[in-house]
């Protein structure tokens, strides 16, 4: 090499040379210090200083001076950011370093030594023992830093704030480990390096704000490389500090080498961070459902990091120059790993909850609840006051499943088939043993599928047939095969639509309501309906071509499984009878009460019966009765008919047509309850007679029947004196009723409440779970909401081939009847206890804040095993609630062998999707 050369090629020159080059080195050596002095003088920065490693020399006052001069240059690469290179003998031993030394002094020829002298030493404390030719190519070397160090800048700002700040964390901890060590080779020039450690801490944040510029730097360049020990002559250097300095030549290059690699290890580290972040846009759903809804507190990651790093910088300012630095060493690489342990949390905190906006509905006033009354609260006191007066799976998760081992077998309804309550019924004559009676404790127990069970048919597919191995009954098939209810064919179950009173179809049969009665207006006046007795409930599941709800209930009796078939087609049912006891429902929420030969007796025990239902029917509203009273004249038909007559005038209702459908040989009598309390004022007979002020009209759970009726509402005020708006309009119009003195449930006036929940799940539902939470919504028909409270979830489904069963729990407040003006439907329910549907019948339940209330007043593994029975295999469940609860809820799941697909958590707030399979236990519960 060239360099290599002129090199040479100076050494071998005479004496003569050499002290005609000192001379002319002296004079130049002098003009520089005077220079240097000044720009020293009038600069105000004092260029930071790195230590290192100290090599024993004896050196004069002005070598030292020069010395510190020649740091002005090695360190002016930290005015731009740098992060500095430390050499590999600062954090090694003496030790290791002496026998380096040995090393290097024995293998390497003193020729090749000369030939790898460094242009520049990063040690001030090493003396230089500077030629011509060295210079020379000191100069060069010094350029080629530059540029480098000019690129290396231009990279730095490329990066990421957090990724300069991590690089000056570690620049400032390694400066601290060289100075410490420093202390303790030499204490005198230790105290010197704490010192300028602490300068150049004080110069690399000016210099954050201040770069200098190319000229300064070139010129204390060129003063740190003439001053090095001009005294000296050029040309000899002893073998001793050759070796020295081969040995830091070594040393900085493993240092440089190492400095790149911790650079390249950071820029490596920001670019796996950045495609991490891509990467939380892409295909897998979990990520993408995080992803989609933000809600603006993607700023904490950030700020969470910087207060990790100003706690780590505080904590390493306070060790002490006696820590090893063994220790240190260990420490900044624990520093390292905290670092990035940080940035996951951080990372984790900063991602949204789904469901659009923010964690999920405001949370309930606890004003709120003064304000509304709860069904729990009215039944009690409506119940007081006339009391007054009158093979074994064990389970990771800590749980061990058996299938129950009942008579029902796979249709089992726990708190319709309790044998042990039924057996201590006094009487069975209001059809006691119908009703619910349900054990103290919820099973624990599974119920198993039928054998050759399938994936139900959709809608609107399953209206018309089901897989006869999904609910394997025949017998009415046998009974009412002739009456067009369901027929068995091949392996399906066929629905022909009829039924006893419209045995050519449902179709035609509401069509002829319609044209009896034109008021009836079918999906506009008349939108919600409840059908007593509906058997396969084909009139329900026809008048959905109407745009009408219909809430259809029978009980379970030698009609086997006529519910189920109903909720196997798709159909809205429920098992319940009219019996001793209040329906389920408040007070006049229904347009419309059906009973198409239900088999009840409307007449008997002064109208008990009857009067339950003008209690739930709406003043203004219809009573459809298609029965054989009507139009057959055998004697105990007329009879019937005689007393329902007299029954229904002294009710008040209004006979307002007899129609005859000639296509299925049938006659309907279409009643009106009054809107007005006129009526009952002018009664001569008081009987049935009016209910006492006293009695809440809609208490419901659980409250025996009475023999009375309820005077309709006057005040304008007050729900019942006005016909709700027609459908749609209905739906997302607050009730006229709703004041807004009233505080909703969630702490605003009760008519913005119910806008705001409305708007709510409509963003929640259209954003999250209908894209977002890999559900296919053409597989789903039967819906239910667990635990609504004004229906906001239900109304937001209303364009999907969906219904929604709303249940409003008996602890919660009253909203039902908001739920019913809307124009949707629900029932009143307590979730300590069964529900009174069939298993395997629903296709998705979603719980709102349920759990964690509810698990305040029961277990929550006996509600769970609820939930597995009423879903489908494959069916879904959508949970949001607290944090804690959905780690329970989903142990819970997963111990029942079902598939979590999404658990996400936020704020204290969670959201769970998970999926139910087909696993069952092998072994059933031993017979108590």
């Amino acid at each position: 090499m060239a360099l290599g050369k002129s090199r040479n090629s100076k050494r071998s020159s005479s004496s003569s040379s050499s002290s005609y080059g000192s001379t002319i080195t002296m004079v130049v050596f002098l003009g520089l210090c005077v220079l240097a002095i000044w720009m020293l003088t009038s600069n105000s920065v004092t260029p930071p200083q790195n230590a290192s490693d100290n090599i024993a020399t004896s050196t004069s006052t002005q070598e030292d001076e020069s010395t510190t001069r020649s740091d002005v240059k090695k360190d002016s690469s930290a005015f731009e950011d740098n992060p500095g290179d430390l050499p590999d003998d600062a954090i090694k031993s003496d030790d290791h370093r002496e026998e380096s030394k040995d090393d290097m002094s024995k293998s390497q020829p003193e020729d090749q030594k000369l030939d790898s002298l460094p242009g520049d030493s990063k040690d001030p404390n090493v003396v230089n023992y500077a030629v011509d030719g060295v210079n020379e190519k000191q100069e060069s070397s010094q350029d080629l830093q530059e540029k480098e160090s000019s690129k290396e800048q231009e990279k730095q700002k490329e990066n990421e704030k957090q990724i300069s700040e991590e690089s000056s964390f570690t620049e400032n901890q390694l400066e601290a480990v060289e100075s410490q060590k420093m202390g303790k080779e030499e204490t005198d020039q230790g105290n010197q390096k704490v010192d300028e450690s602490t300068n150049t801490k004080t110069q690399s944040q000016e210099s954050e704000n201040q770069m200098p510029n190319e000229d300064q730097q070139q010129q204390q360049s060129f003063e740190s490389q003439e001053n090095k020990n001009p005294s000296e002559p050029q040309n000899q250097i002893p073998s001793g500090d050759q070796e020295q300095r081969l040995q830091q030549q070594k040393s900085e290059d493993e240092s440089s080498q190492e400095s790149k690699n911790d650079e390249g290890q950071i820029q490596e580290k920001q670019k796996e961070d950045t495609e991490k972040k891509e990467e939380n846009h892409e295909v897998p759903q979990k990520q993408q459902t995080q992803q989609e809804f933000q809600d603006e507190t993607n700023e904490v990651p950030k700020e969470s990091h910087e207060v990790d790093e100003n706690q780590e910088s505080e904590q390493n300012k306070g060790e002490t120059q006696e820590v090893q630095l063994q220790e240190e060493n260990s420490s900044i690489q624990e520093a390292k790993e905290e670092k990035t342990e940080s940035k996951s949390v951080d990372l984790n905190a900063g991602e949204a909850f789904p469901g659009g906006g923010n964690t999920g509905i405001p949370k309930e006033s606890k004003e709120s609840k003064k304000s509304w009354s709860t069904q729990a609260a009215q039944s009690e006191n409506e119940k007081e006051r006339r009391k007054d007066e009158s093979n074994v799976i064990g389970s990771i998760y800590g749980y061990t499943w058996h299938l129950c081992n009942v008579t029902a077998g796979t249709d089992y309804i726990p708190c319709l088939d309790n044998e042990k309550a039924l057996k201590k019924l006094r009487t069975t004559k209001h059809f006691e043993h119908r009703e619910r009676h349900c054990p103290e404790e919820g099973p624990m127990c599974l119920v198993p599928p039928p054998e050759w069970y399938k994936t139900p048919i959709m809608w609107p597919k399953s209206r018309d047939k089901i897989w006869y191995h999904n609910v394997p009954h025949a017998k009415l098939a046998e009974v009412k095969g002739h009456q067009n209810w369901v027929k068995v064919t091949g392996e399906f179950l066929t629905f022909p639509g009829g039924g006893t009173q419209f045995i050519h179809g449902a179709l035609h049969y509401i069509d002829f309501l319609q044209q009896s009665i034109p008021n009836i207006a079918w999906g506009k006046h008349t939108r919600v309906v409840l059908d007593v007795g509906c058997g396969v409930a084909s009139f329900g599941g026809y008048l959905f071509e109407r745009d009408v709800l219909t809430m259809s209930f029978a009980p379970k009796d030698e009609h086997e499984a006529q519910v189920q078939f109903a909720l196997e087609r798709g159909i809205p049912a429920i098992s319940a009878v009219m019996g001793s006891q209040r329906l389920p429902f408040p007070s006049r929420v229904f347009d419309l009460v059906h009973c198409a030969r239900c088999r009840v007796p409307w007449h008997a025990e002064g109208g008990m019966l009857l009067l339950e239902l003008n209690r739930v029917l709406r003043p203004g509203g219809y009573f459809v009765w298609s029965a054989t009273p009507v139009y057959q004249k055998l004697k105990e038909d007329v009879e019937i008919w005689k007393e329902m007559s007299s029954l229904t005038n002294s009710m008040c209702w209004e006979l307002v047509t007899i129609k005859k459908d000639k296509l299925n040989s049938i006659s309907a009598a279409i009643y009106r309850k009054p809107s007005s309390n006129n009526c009952y004022d002018q009664r001569k007979q008081k009987r049935p007679p009016m209910c006492k002020n006293d009695d809440d009209p809609n208490a419901a759970w659980h409250v025996p029947l009475q023999s009375c009726m309820h005077r309709v509402p006057v005040d304008e005020a007050e729900r019942g004196t006005q016909w709700p708006e027609a459908w749609p309009r209905r739906l997302q119009t607050p009730p006229y009723w709703l004041n807004s003195s009233q505080m909703g449930i969630y702490g605003k006036p009760a008519p913005q409440d119910f806008a705001a929940d409305h708007e709510h799940w409509k963003q929640v539902v259209s954003k999250s779970y209908v894209t977002s939470l890999g559900i296919t919504w053409s597989n789903v028909r039967n819906v239910m909401d667990m635990r609504a409270v004004y229906g906001g979830f239900a109304a937001a489904l209303k364009d999907l081939r969906v219904w929604v069963l709303n249940v409003v729990n008996i602890d919660s407040p009253d909203t039902l009847p908001i739920i019913y003006e809307r124009g949707l439907f629900g029932i009143y329910h307590d979730w300590c206890e069964s529900f009174s549907t069939y298993p395997r019948t629903y296709d998705l339940l979603h719980a709102d804040h349920l759990f964690s209330k509810l698990k305040k007043r029961c277990k929550l593994a006996p509600v769970m095993v609820e939930v597995d029975r009423i879903v489908r295999p494959g069916g879904k469940l959508i949970v949001r609630d607290e944090s804690s609860t959905i780690g329970e809820v989903e142990n819970l799941l997963k111990s029942l062998h079902w598939e979590v697909h999404l658990t996400f958590s936020k704020n204290q707030e969670g959201m769970l999707s998970a999926q139910k399979g087909n696993w069952r236990p092998d072994t059933y519960v031993e017979p108590s």
